[in-house]
């Protein structure tokens, strides 16, 4: 199981990296859909940290 959430947690990081990689090419401010998936992305991310945290080295 831990591989597979790691495996999640790097396909993850890409997509939140991709959108604010995105977002940084454009000089206005990101869309409040971009912003909003960031922040979701974020959240899953911390989640899956703490989860594998929890299972252990």
């Amino acid at each position: 199981m831990r591989d597979k959430l790691e495996a999640l947690l790097e396909r993850l990081k890409g997509e939140q990296q991709r959108l604010l990689y995105a977002a940084a090419d454009v000089p206005a401010m990101p869309s409040q859909s971009t912003l909003e998936r960031v922040a979701q992305l974020e959240l899953n991310i911390a989640a899956i940290e703490h989860t594998l945290d929890d299972l252990g080295s």
